[in-house]
């Protein structure tokens, strides 16, 4: 299976640089997964498409403002870091900008020596542990310190950084936020709720390796960087019992989609779990929870373009695309929505 596969044109100004005011108001393109048929929505008509007795699975990460500016301190060399994975207390897997001048044993100091970090170790793809030092709670010294580590198409400064917060996160830990979980108000989840339709709510903590380009030509020989997950038994139990009584699990996202089919047996049955996955879902996976996905517009060639191929077919998700660029729908991660069905 060859990357180009996934290739489709996508002109730059269809690339949305700013959330809309209304989260539920982005446009929503309803497609049919088996006979590939199109419609043109509104997010908030979501509703529509979900029965009593469905199951919604959402994504509680929450994202950090994981980028920080800082200065290495022998030669004042300007330095950025992005906080990937957390690895003990006080140490982190870094992506490190310039890496060259970032060898074992550098410090770099932030905000003026309220956090410093010592480079331990180089990992794969050349990211860096650095040891954090400091006094009282990192958390805080972040908040204050660090900014959000918006995607690199994403030119425009965010006014309110809750925007990239969906209105559920609560678990801190992820580099990018689950997109397509953004389009969700309180008021809208509420009524999803009243029409008899359970919530199961999971944690995957983003990091980089899901957005990473595939470098290799061949599909098959692309490796995801691995992420953190948790499942809780009463969302073990939710889903189990939505599959029992023979309704569907829709997820809002990949990444709640990486979640349950990592964690799930051969029969799709769940039990209350975390670790760590690199699950890589294209075409010819066999779906053991998941129905039906509401999802973002991804990035040509990417691993997300490749798992919705997986679930809708590839062509059907090519001529979906195909379709959104014509109407001038807006994308990737403050964009408009889909819903796979």
């Amino acid at each position: 299976m060859d990357v180009k596969d996934f290739w489709y044109d996508l002109p730059q100004e269809l690339i949305a640089q700013d959330p809309l005011e209304d989260r539920a108001s982005s446009r929503l393109l309803i497609l049919d997964k088996e006979a590939g048929n199109i419609s043109h929505k509104h997010f908030y008509d979501i509703i529509e498409y979900m029965d009593e007795g469905d199951c919604l699975v959402l994504n509680e990460t929450k994202v950090i403002p994981a980028r920080l500016m800082g200065v290495k301190k022998d030669t004042g060399a300007a330095i950025e870091i992005l906080l990937l994975k957390r690895k003990t207390k006080t140490a982190w897997e870094c992506l490190v900008k310039p890496g060259k001048k970032c060898k074992i044993g550098a410090r770099i100091d932030f905000g003026d020596g309220v956090l410093c970090g010592t480079i331990t170790d180089i990992v794969e793809e050349g990211n860096r542990i650095i040891d954090f030092e400091f006094e009282g709670i990192f958390e805080e010294i972040l908040d204050k310190l660090g900014t959000m580590p918006l995607p690199p198409y994403i030119t425009h400064a965010l006014q309110d950084k809750n925007r990239y917060q969906t209105v559920y996160a609560k678990n801190e830990g992820s580099a990018a936020a689950p997109t397509a979980g953004l389009h969700f108000t309180k008021e809208l989840l509420e009524r999803i709720e009243k029409k008899g339709v359970k919530l199961a709510k999971v944690t995957l903590h983003v990091g980089l390796g899901t957005f990473r380009p595939v470098k290799v030509t061949d599909v098959n020989e692309h490796h995801m960087h691995s992420e953190f997950f948790q499942i809780s038994k009463e969302a073990a139990d939710i889903i189990n019992s939505t599959k029992t009584n023979g309704k569907r699990v829709i997820c809002v996202g990949t990444t709640s989609t990486r979640t349950i089919e990592s964690a799930a047996d051969e029969n799709g049955h769940l039990e209350e779990r975390s670790g760590w996955t690199d699950i890589f879902i294209y075409p010819g996976y066999k779906f053991k929870v998941l129905d039906a996905l509401i999802t973002n517009f991804h990035l040509p060639e990417s691993t997300l373009v490749m798992l919705v191929s997986a679930l809708a077919g590839r062509e059907n998700i090519l001529h979906a695309y195909e379709e959104a660029v014509n109407e001038k729908y807006r994308f990737f991660s403050f964009g408009d929505a889909m819903f796979i069905n």
